[in-house]
């Protein structure tokens, strides 16, 4: 029986954030926004034209003069609904092919994409792969494809027919058009999980309950509203990687070693084994250490006791401003080296980690991975600064680690909307489908391909098999048509776009030919300078002209699943005649990769990095729900392809449930021999970094750090005795493990209605929230372990992405979406620094989570630093004026919980507190150069006392270096680097910071920085070419005119003490001891000023020279010591000589 319906079609209501009308066509498909997806195919001239006509909603495109007819028509034997199996394969291959588009007050379109790069893509995941075209008279649309890329036929005569015919002749006739036979049901569907196999299977949830996790854009309670309740206490259903809830033995079948209690048994029967060890430093070298820094302590005490109480009684201004800066010294000393008291060592077991999550056993014969999820995050925003190629090759990396292909996914946040940016991602994903397959039959190590083909060294070593040396001619030579490829993008964008354009030019000039009469004059055509994709439709993005609704800050939100979710068992490759390599035995499966611009519009604060990074962590939560998140900057790649296991040792260890991130060293390359102004900084990473780790953990620094998702979210790690308190032993292990923690547990302040007002409206976002805590325990195969998860629970298939959960990620990274929330402020990266990372660090500690810090033997990440001094100067300044804005917010240590140890604020305390240093160092730079013209020295005389004080904190300090350099493998000159740099950025960069961060404050002038340009200089056959590149700033006034006042004042009080009839050579020697102290830490910045060797004329030294020694002579001249002889000569004044 049908139904026919006439009411006029409603115009969709479009609200920026609200639970938005439910009025409208029946078949669109709306989120939890009340925003109507729709599925278009746009023109050349921008307009949309249905595709789907399963999914159109053309509620918001039709006026009241149509009508909607709904035609309801009951299952026969010749119309029978559609195989679930071929719904969801089409379903997913759609989603991928689309680009999502939406934002503030605009519906949410999906743009069906035939073609995403100008090159050709084969890879079966990846958007835009090529495929067979449909066999019905006019179509063109593209053949269902499988896993290997082959066509999915839905008859077995085998004709091909796209989604959208299916679905007509589904509803029409139920008949194959090609054999004209009914279609048969069950005959594909290849997803029934295998009883038989003994793999851990998990219940299924009900339709109801997966229908509106999977659907939750479509279909709502009665009420509309949001069930906190259900999300609170009923997590038992199936949700992405696996399952929220321990399953009793009688929902697996009748056999019992089907069930988990066999596979806890299995578990248990094996020797317990820690993934990782720390290790403490050798007392031997610690407690001297320890020792040195008490001796230094009570010395210093001593010290400034004496200076205070023998003042300079002939120069009171010097004596007082040298014991201010000394105390201060003393002061930033203790905050600098008391935290460095605990250092350890931690070291890893990768076999122990594979034995218990990798191999295969009688519940797990396949071996699927009980791994969690992980969601890798890069970020960039400016291609101009940020090359593509090195963007790309970071990408490259990630989707080569070694880590289960299944539980990886990579998202790129391009905050500059660049069409440039989305083409090179969408070339790295095409070039992977050989660079990945490559790597894995190879084991390459780096998986960087730009650096992998740079290394020095013979490639063949310890390569085993016979046709390495063939792959890796033939995968040479495709990268470097990819880069090529890369660096054409600009310029083919802009031929590309500018053909477009001159095209509509041409329609407009015809349509106003035909539109006016003959006699009248044309007017001057205006036609928009857009930017145009490969496919021949405008960039929803930033045009390179821009418009409105098309610039940096002004554009769509864009997001587009370049390669899709891979299928959950290996997929082994075969001798492949089209890419010349043999991938038999190598599984060809490429990770997720999600392409990301987050909306932005005018009068919306976008919090630069900490805003797209939450953007990532609300899409990535909904697209993947990764338990862990990994991010990178552009420039950073995966150095060790097994550095996310390694990670993962510590996160999945006894005691890993209070880890909030692990954060890893920063390595850099590029950097010239010398180091000349201390990129590599290794005293911080090596040094204070480690000493960190004893404490409560060390500070996040930006990149290279993996997140426990659920303490991103704002909550407190668990606390045993506040959650639980079971009266046995057994009771305890089976309680703890077994019980399913709610928001409420870890925040008691959190209630059940006040979940949209911290995390937003999502209803999707709401509900992955469980799921990621219970997926990132620990397994609970130790008593120790207090919240583990049964193994064997995320072993469970994925679900395939659909077009309501890639909509409802459009929609959570728009721009209003964290208006009235704690985004931001509790839950994320936090806004309001520049060092949005210190912050975010500093929260989680402050909630009484810790960290580690993994030192892996092979680097796990290596980036590029800037190797420019003003570009150093410029980083150093972003990094100290972020310093300041934390001493003067709330996030100062000064106002931290208890839940933060003692050294562990001590630590924060001097992050807010160093910059201020430079107020003092630069003071005391300028004493020496004081002394020298006034001819008094900080002490009245150079007493005994004085020389053995100074000669104990001397010592102490060297002591202190050598076992510095010894636990922590630091080498001196490394040290001495450190030093050095640190009074070059002390009287420069960092007192700059304490400028504007007063001018924030107290006048509330917002602080703005550029990014670092990441390319090399002009000269190409020079790596080091920005290394001689002087660029001036005025950040190298101060260091300048402290060189030239110590310079000149050594020079004039060398002048008066010898032409004194009584010399006083101890002053002299003392103030010139320390000038040229001062001159010693700024000859790195002398050299920085002098640019490229050979360059700098040798003139100018000796006019430099000549002229400090006039000037010397004549301040000597107008001022001269008291125990110089003068005589008048004809009214002049003359010296003596002694």
């Amino acid at each position: 029986m049908a139904s026919l319906s006439t009411q006029p079609s409603k115009k969709a209501i479009r609200t920026p954030g609200g639970g938005g009308s439910n009025s409208g066509s029946q078949g669109g498909t709306r989120n939890s926004s009340g925003q109507t997806v729709k599925f278009a195919r746009r023109t050349s001239s921008g307009r949309y034209v249905s595709l789907s006509r399963e999914d159109l909603d053309m509620s918001g495109e039709l006026s009241g003069d149509y009508m909607n007819y709904t035609v309801h028509i009951p299952p026969t034997p010749d119309n029978q609904p559609m195989d679930t199996s071929v719904a969801a394969k089409a379903e997913e291959q759609y989603v991928s092919n689309s680009l999502f588009t939406g934002g503030f007050n605009s519906v949410t379109r999906a743009h069906l994409m035939d073609k995403v790069i100008e090159s050709e893509v084969s890879h079966p995941q990846m958007a835009g792969a090529k495929g067979s075209a449909c066999s019905m008279p006019a179509c063109d649309g593209k053949v269902m494809k499988d896993e290997r890329g082959a066509d999915v036929t839905p008859c077995d005569c085998r004709f091909k027919i796209c989604r959208d015919c299916f679905l007509d002749a589904q509803k029409d006739t139920g008949l194959c058009p090609g054999c004209k036979e009914p279609y048969k049901n069950g005959d594909y569907d290849d997803d029934v999980p295998d009883f038989s196999s003994g793999a851990l299977s998990l219940p299924a949830p009900d339709d109801s309950k997966g229908d509106r996790r999977n659907m939750s854009m479509m279909k709502r309670n009665q009420t509309g509203e949001f069930d906190h309740n259900k999300w609170l206490f009923e997590t038992k259903g199936t949700y992405g990687y696996g399952n929220a809830y321990w399953p009793q033995d009688d929902m697996y079948g009748d056999d019992g070693n089907d069930g988990f209690q066999g596979g806890m048994i299995e578990s248990n029967d094996k020797p317990w084994k820690p993934l990782s060890r720390r290790i403490p430093i050798p007392q031997g070298i610690i407690s001297p250490y320890r020792l040195l820094v008490a001796i230094r302590f009570v010395v210093l005490g001593f010290f400034l006791a004496w200076r205070i109480t023998h003042p300079n009684e002939d120069a009171i201004w010097l004596w007082f401003m040298s014991i201010c800066c000394e105390v201060w010294f003393a002061f930033s000393w203790i905050l600098d080296q008391i935290p460095k008291l605990c250092p350890i060592n931690r070291s890893t077991d990768l076999e122990v980690l594979r034995e218990k999550f990798d191999m295969p056993s009688p519940s797990n014969p396949t071996g699927r991975s009980d791994l969690p999820g992980v969601d890798m995050f890069v970020s960039t925003a400016d291609p101009e600064k940020e090359p593509p190629l090195v963007t790309a090759n970071t990408i490259l990396s990630i989707l080569a680690a070694d880590y289960p292909v299944e539980k990886l996914a990579c998202y790129i946040s391009d905050d500059g909307g660049a069409l440039l940016t989305f083409e090179a991602m969408a070339e790295a994903a095409s070039f992977a489908d050989l660079w990945v397959p490559f790597c894995r039959k190879h084991d390459i190590e780096p998986r960087n391909p730009e650096t992998y083909f740079t290394l020095k060294g013979d490639p063949t070593k310890n390569k085993l098999r016979s046709d390495f040396v063939k792959d890796r001619r033939r995968v040479k030579r495709e990268y470097d048509e990819f880069k090529v490829r890369i660096n054409g993008l600009p310029d083919s964008i802009r031929r590309r776009s500018e053909a477009f354009n001159a095209r509509e030019e041409m329609k407009m000039l015809k349509h106003m030919r035909e539109t006016q009469n003959a006699g009248d004059a044309l007017e001057p055509i205006k036609v928009q300078k857009a930017t145009w994709m490969a496919d021949g439709t405008h960039w929803p993005g930033t045009w390179a002209v821009s418009a409105r609704e098309h610039s940096k800050g002004d554009h769509a939100g864009i997001l587009q699943v370049m390669l899709k979710p891979p299928s959950s068992d290996p997929l082994m490759g075969g001798a492949d005649d089209d890419k010349f390599l043999d991938f038999t035995d190598v599984d060809i499966r490429l990770p997720m990769f999600v392409y990301m611009s987050r909306e932005k519009r005018p009068g919306y604060d976008h919090n630069k990095k900490a805003g797209a990074m939450n953007a990532l962590v609300r899409a990535s939560a909904i697209l993947s729900n990764g338990s862990f998140i990994l991010n990178l900057d552009c420039d950073h790649y995966i150095f060790n392809c097994r550095a996310i296991r390694e990670g993962m040792c510590f996160m999945m260890d006894r005691g890993g449930e209070d880890i909030c991130y692990i954060q890893f060293p920063q390595r850099f390359e590029g950097i010239d021999p010398s180091d000349r102004y201390a990129n590599h900084n290794t005293v911080f990473f090596d040094g204070n970094m480690r000493a960190l780790d004893g404490v409560q953990g060390p500070v996040y620094v930006g990149t290279g750090c993996m997140f426990r998702r659920f303490a991103l979210y704002g909550f407190d790690p668990p606390q045993p005795d506040k959650l639980l308190a079971p009266n046995n032993n057994k009771a305890a292990a089976d309680a703890e493990t077994q019980t399913i923690l709610t928001a409420t547990d870890f925040d008691p302040e959190l209630d059940v209605n006040l979940l949209p007002k911290r995390f937003g409206n999502s209803t999707m976002l709401s509900e992955s929230i469980p799921v990621a805590e219970f997926q990132g325990r620990p397994l609970a195969d130790h008593p120790a372990v207090k919240f583990g998860r049964p193994p064997g629970a995320l072993r469970v298939p994925r679900e395939p992405l659909d077009a309501a959960t890639v909509a409802e990620s459009v929609s959570v990274i728009s721009c209003w979406y964290e208006d009235k929330t704690e985004w931001g402020d509790r839950v994320g990266w936090i806004y309001g620094s520049v060092t949005e990372d210190v912050v975010t660090g500093y929260r989680m500690h402050n909630r009484g989570w810790r960290s580690v810090y993994c030192i892996t033997k092979r680097d796990a990440f290596r980036g590029s630093a800037p190797i420019n001094l003003t570009d150093r100067l410029h980083q150093v300044l972003r990094w100290a004026t972020g310093s300041v804005e934390i001493f003067f917010s709330r996030n100062n240590a000064f106002l931290a919980t208890r839940k933060l140890k003692l050294l562990q604020r001590l630590a924060y305390l001097n992050v807010g507190i160093y910059p201020f240093t430079s107020m003092f160092l630069i003071v005391y730079c300028f004493l020496p150069a004081l002394s020298l013209f006034s001819g008094q020295f900080i002490v009245q005389n150079l007493d005994v006392k004085f020389l053995i004080y100074l000669l104990l904190i001397t010592l102490c300090l060297i002591g202190l270096a050598i076992l510095e350099v010894k636990w922590s493998g630091v080498g001196l000159e490394q040290w001495w680097r450190n030093e050095q740099f640190w009074l070059i950025s002390g009287t420069s960069a960092h007192l700059a910071a304490v400028v504007q961060g007063l001018l924030k404050v107290i006048a509330g002038i917002e602080i703005s920085f550029t990014l670092t340009a990441k390319s090399g200089g002009e000269d190409n056959d020079d790596i080091y070419a920005d290394l001689y590149l002087v660029k001036w700033t005025s950040l190298m006034i101060p260091p300048i005119v402290i060189a030239m006042v110590n310079i000149i004042a050594v020079a004039f009080a060398f002048s008066r003490t010898v032409y004194s009839t009584v010399p006083a050579w101890s002053k002299f020697i003392g103030g010139t001891f320390f000038s040229f102290w001062v001159l010693a830490h700024l000859y790195p910045f002398a050299k920085g000023l002098m640019g490229r060797r050979g360059k700098t004329p040798t003139i100018v030294f000796v006019w430099s020279g000549l002229i400090a020694i006039t000037i010397s002579l004549l301040w000597v001249a107008i001022n001269p010591s008291t125990g110089a002889t003068t005589e008048v000569v004809g009214g002049g004044t003359t010296f003596t000589f002694p």
